[in-house]
């Protein structure tokens, strides 16, 4: 059995490396917020604080998979990586960039969005709600494995 799991864990691809979501980005912008709640759910994402309007950028090449509009996380992009093995949520967005669509191919570091603090953000405190989950075998954006992005973002910006 302890074979099994660790030919398992050797078969997982390597977590990609990051672009920063917003240029300028510095290690002291960015909080772990991975491990808090929020009201009685766990927030496994990251939340960078930036004023409305800040353009938000593909942190990898990939696909739209999703934009999407929720009650909690206002407008949304879900964004897969070329392989398809992670998928990149971005929250509380205040608009998309002209033109993105579903299904269009991005580049690392092109415009896809606004930072606002649509959904349940409050109106004063316009963020980008940035998660990222690794996505099972069904490739379904809304089942993936919430992984912390605090680490790999530290990374993207101090490059």
């Amino acid at each position: 059995m302890r074979f099994a799991v660790a030919i398992a864990l050797l078969t997982l691809p390597a977590i990609p490396t990051l672009s920063p979501p917003i240029r300028g980005l510095t290690v002291k912008d960015l909080r772990d917020t991975f491990n808090e709640t929020r009201g009685a759910h766990p927030h496994e994402a990251i939340d960078i604080m930036e004023p409305r309007g800040t353009p938000v950028y593909a942190v990898v090449p990939g696909t739209i998979r999703k934009l999407f509009l929720s009650k909690p996380g206002g407008n949304t992009i879900y964004l897969f990586d070329d392989a398809s093995v992670y998928c990149y949520y971005y929250a509380h967005l205040d608009r998309y960039a002209p033109n993105l669509r579903e299904g269009m191919h991005v580049s690392a570091g092109d415009l896809i969005a606004y930072v606002g603090s649509t959904g349940d953000a409050s109106p004063d405190a316009p963020h980008l709600h940035f998660a990222v989950f690794q996505l099972g075998p069904e490739k379904q954006w809304w089942k993936g494995k919430a992984l912390n992005p605090y680490p790999w973002l530290v990374a993207a910006v101090t490059r």
